[in-house]
Formats: structure tokens, C-alpha cells, sequence
């Protein structure tokens, strides 16, 4: 999946990347089945992560509106033992959040030990929404200064040696921008509207944003290209056909947990005497 990592220090231009991939040419039921295939790997290893306890992975969704985040989570996670992870939306910040620094609250979602943490939107929202809309600032109580390029840098700064912190001590991070066309956003957006079970999915937001799509464009180019690290990595997957998109996910959350190479833990001398009493006691 090396095809969609961004290398760090790369000029990243979402105008040029790709929105549909080679895949989703493929049929609706063989990427059904090249999914579970990999859902099922995901579920192994996240047993084995489990059981080991001493590693943690973070998985990241950003994305334009409607590319398909809540929908991806859900059906990577199918079939995976839930005791073993969680989910976090994150939305605006409370009166709470406002009082600290805006990454402790995602600080404190991070997973334990043995657990996968998965954010749908994430402190990325600092760097990309609160760029596009820079009054958000106003009432986040920070010392007065200018809002300049220097400003976001900063921020971008900060978010890399977060990450690269949470790399050092064990916890593995990934993190996927899903790369929807304005065209697809646009017939998803009107699904919602014309499909009564999809309109609370519906947001008025979503419209003024749209408006926007070019400095959402280019604020999540700035982020992409300033945190995407080789401890860290960014992957701008296509987002036109879900379906593919969900196997590509799949496939990238399962190389990750691989290279993490987490196993079983060998019983220590007490235990294993412990066994071998129970063994002798069944007739084994």
C-alpha cells in the first residue's frame, strides 16, 4: 500500500491524487470478499496485540465531508473483538477542552496498552477547519499574537512531536485522509437529502464547507505534507468507491499491525507449572 503513503517531505497536490482507484473496477462481491480476507487478519492480530498488552496502534479519519469515514470505520471494524477498541468522534470543543491545550483532549482518548484507538477527526481539525475559519481562535482563550503562516507551522510542529511521543512509547499510528472528488461529495450530500433514513445525516455545515472546498484543499495539503513522517505516516486513500476504499484501509491497517509483529506471551515458569499440574490433574 506504499502507493498512497506520503512520503515525508513530499509535495502533496489532492487536486492531481487520485479519487477512484484501479480496484474499483473490480466486482461488488470480490472486494466484499478481499475485505473480509483482510478483516479477518485484522481481527488475528488485533487478538494477538490484545494478549501481549505492551504495544498500542492509533488510526486517524480525516476527510472532506461525506468521503466515507463513519462507514469505513464501521465496516473495517466488523467482526473484530470490540473489548480491543474504541472509537472517539470528535467535535467541537467544550467550554472544558478550552480551559487546556486543544491536544489533551485527544490525549486523553488515547488507547491503553494492547488496545486500538480509532479517531473519526482528530487535532488535525486545529490545522485544517480552524485555518479555514480563523475566528474559532477567538474564543480559545490562547495569549494574543499574530495568525500567521508561522503560527500554523508552530502548531503543525507540535502535532508531529505528539505523534512521534506516542511512537517512541509504543503506540503505532496511522492515519488516513480519504480523498473524496466534489463530484462524488455532491451526489452523496444529495442522498441525504432525498433519502429520508440518511437525512440525519444532514448538516447545513456540510453546504457552507463545500463553499469551501478549496481552502479546506489547501489547508489539509499544508497538514498532509508537514505530518506525514516516516514514524507516522499520512495515506491519501481514493474515496469515490467505498467499497475499494474499505479494502484499501484494510489492507494498510493490517501491513501496520504487521510490521508491529505483536504475538502470544510465553507463560513464565509458574505459570507453566501451574499448567502442567492442571494437565496431569485432567489425565493430559
Amino acid at each position: 500500500m506504499s502507493a498512497y503513503r506520503v512520503a515525508p517531505g513530499a509535495n502533496v497536490d489532492l487536486a492531481t491524487a487520485q479519487t477512484l482507484p484501479a480496484i474499483a473496477d473490480y466486482s461488488r462481491t470480490a472486494l466484499l470478499a478481499m475485505l473480509a480476507e483482510r478483516v479477518q487478519r485484522f481481527a488475528e492480530l488485533q487478538q494477538m496485540l490484545y494478549a501481549e498488552s505492551r504495544q498500542a496502534l492509533l488510526l486517524i479519519f480525516q476527510g472532506m465531508d461525506a468521503a466515507g469515514k463513519d462507514s469505513t470505520i464501521k465496516h473495517v471494524t466488523t467482526g473484530v473483538n470490540p473489548q480491543g477498541f474504541r472509537v472517539t468522534n470528535f467535535r467541537a470543543p467544550t467550554y472544558q477542552d478550552i480551559e487546556h491545550s486543544y491536544l489533551r483532549r485527544h490525549w486523553l482518548a488515547l488507547p491503553e496498552r494492547g488496545h486500538i484507538g480509532i479517531f473519526n477527526r482528530s487535532h488535525y481539525e486545529e490545522v485544517v477547519t480552524v485555518r479555514v475559519h480563523p475566528k474559532l481562535l477567538d474564543n480559545r482563550k490562547l495569549p494574543s499574537r499574530s495568525v500567521d503562516e508561522a503560527f500554523w507551522n508552530e502548531r503543525m510542529e507540535d502535532i508531529v512531536a505528539f505523534e512521534r511521543h506516542l511512537v517512541r512509547n509504543g503506540t503505532a499510528v496511522a492515519k488516513f485522509f480519504l480523498n473524496i472528488s466534489k463530484k462524488e461529495q455532491k451526489a452523496r450530500l444529495l442522498e441525504r437529502v432525498s433519502n429520508r433514513k440518511k437525512h440525519w445525516k444532514f448538516d447545513l455545515a456540510d453546504l457552507q464547507a463545500r463553499r469551501r472546498w478549496k481552502q479546506y484543499r489547501s489547508a489539509y495539503e499544508a497538514a498532509l505534507q508537514a505530518t506525514s513522517t516516516a514514524e507516522a505516516p499520512w495515506y491519501i486513500v481514493p474515496a469515490d468507491g467505498k467499497p475499494a476504499m474499505r479494502v484499501i484501509v484494510a489492507s494498510i491497517i493490517v501491513e501496520t499491525l504487521s510490521r508491529m509483529n505483536p504475538s502470544y506471551p510465553e507463560p513464565d515458569a509458574s505459570l507453566k507449572a501451574e499448567i502442567e499440574a492442571m494437565q496431569k490433574s485432567f489425565g493430559g
